[in-house]
């Protein structure tokens, strides 16, 4: 924990530090589907699921590989017993939507996508 809270203090420093949030074990999730009448159908997490989503950072990089950097040396922190997790994670842009008044090449010069 205390390598993870170094790491957000040093993107704290540095301005790429939007915000993260661990979530709770994955035996306390429901599964929510479409409804059905009207009702939403819920039935827990599936029991076969070997992955499970632990948590989240937000940072605002200027380039993808240094998201990458950040994702790795995050990978590598110590869990149970002081020994690396080497979990995998996931590296993704925020979906970001433009409003009708920014011009389309701005929004794609962003990165962002439009609906």
């Amino acid at each position: 924990m205390a390598v993870l809270q170094g790491i957000t203090k040093e993107l704290t420093k540095s301005g790429e530090f939007v915000a993260s949030q661990g979530l709770a074990d994955p035996g306390e999730a429901t599964l929510v589907r479409g409804e059905k009448n009207g009702i939403p159908v819920t039935d827990g997490i599936f029991p076969e699921s070997k992955e499970f989503l632990l948590g989240y950072w937000i940072v605002d990089v200027a380039k993808p590989e240094r998201a990458y950097a950040i994702a790795g040396r995050i990978a590598v922190a110590p869990g149970p017993g002081g020994v690396p997790t080497n979990m995998p994670i996931e590296v993704r842009r925020l979906a970001i939507l433009c409003a009708a008044s920014v011009p389309m090449t701005a929004c794609r010069e962003r990165g962002a996508r439009s609906d």
